[in-house]
């Protein structure tokens, strides 16, 4: 039953971005990660746009597909131009659209993207869903930038994610250059490297992904841990 439940929830977001294909938008979070690695489920599809004017074409779609707009939960990422649509699948079911305007700014850390970044850092790519074999072509945000989001927000999902993701980045130093003006690169490489070394790691990884191959497991550890041992390299020679 949770299979399915699963799948009608990834069915009906997949649904829904093609009745928004008019629209001018960009996925990040979870379902922009789908993009560049093994696909996994996520919750809710967060989507950002530039403006009110955008917003306005795409609630006028959302309420006609049986979307209602919900109070946020205090445990949610963002802050800010942030709304939350909700459409009910069952009694106790339901699916949600993540809408950011104008800029998308990280709770915990404060730290704020403007969407003109993202859109400037996005492209258009093939979504491919994790319990249902469709695929679409959507504006996602790219692998670097969403890496640049993912380790200045550094939650237990992100860095996941982050694991996932990293060997497939296309420009490094980049990355590091966007996450400096923004955060402490050194704090957040510490953390990241903290959880993705300790012994349950792994498994938690596997309980979301699936079976995980040790070797290739090694790979993407060993990719963060040269960017992380670069980083410091660097600092060093700066002194």
């Amino acid at each position: 039953m949770i299979k399915n439940f699963l799948s009608l929830r990834e069915e009906e977001i997949f649904k829904t971005i093609k009745e928004l294909k008019e629209c001018d938008f960009v996925i990040i979070g979870g379902y922009a990660v789908n993009t560049y690695t093994l696909p996994r489920f996520s919750v809710d599809c967060d989507i950002v746009i530039k403006n009110e004017i955008a917003l306005e074409k795409i609630e006028k779609i959302l309420l006609r597909s049986d979307y209602k707009k919900v109070k946020l939960p205090k445990e949610a990422q963002y802050s800010g131009s942030f709304l939350r649509y909700e459409k009910k699948l069952d009694k106790n079911f339901a699916v949600s659209m993540d809408i950011l305007i104008s800029v998308v700014k990280d709770r915990m850390t404060g730290v704020i993207f403007s969407a003109g970044w993202i859109f400037e850092n996005s492209s258009i790519k093939t979504l491919k869903g994790k319990t249902i074999s469709e695929e679409i072509k959507v504006r996602i945000i790219n692998i670097d930038a969403l890496l640049v989001m993912k380790i200045i927000s550094c939650r237990t999902t992100d860095i996941r994610d982050i694991f996932m993701i990293f060997p497939n980045a296309k420009n490094k130093e980049w990355i590091k250059s966007e996450v400096q003006k923004r955060y402490d690169l050194k704090e957040r490489m510490a953390k990241i490297i903290e959880k993705i070394s300790a012994k349950q790691f792994k498994d938690g990884l596997s309980g979301v992904y699936g079976y995980f191959d040790q070797k290739v497991f090694e790979k993407h550890k060993k990719s963060i841990e040269v960017f992380n041992h670069s980083k410091l390299e660097q600092d060093k020679n700066k002194q």
